[in-house]
């Protein structure tokens, strides 16, 4: 499989917890297919078929995170 950079992970990461923050689901029909794009990429990116499971993938990908704990389960 191939593996997203890890810079284009933080970007979609970014993005989709700024999209959670102002509550695009509830919002336009842009915002809501904006953040379902942003949620479909992670998903690809990551090889997840949820966009719970592909922000946990995501984050242990990014650098800085440690593989050896969950430490990133808990942010």
């Amino acid at each position: 499989m191939l593996m997203a950079h890890p810079t284009v992970l933080r970007n979609l990461v970014e993005q989709y917890e700024a999209l959670r923050l102002l509550h695009a689901d509830g919002g336009s029909a842009e915002a809501r297919q904006r953040m379902d794009d942003v949620a479909y990429t992670l998903c690809v990116s990551t090889g997840t078929g949820d966009v719970e499971s592909a922000l946990i993938a995501a984050r242990h990908r990014l650098p800085g995170a440690r593989p050896e704990d969950d430490s990133v389960l808990s942010a």
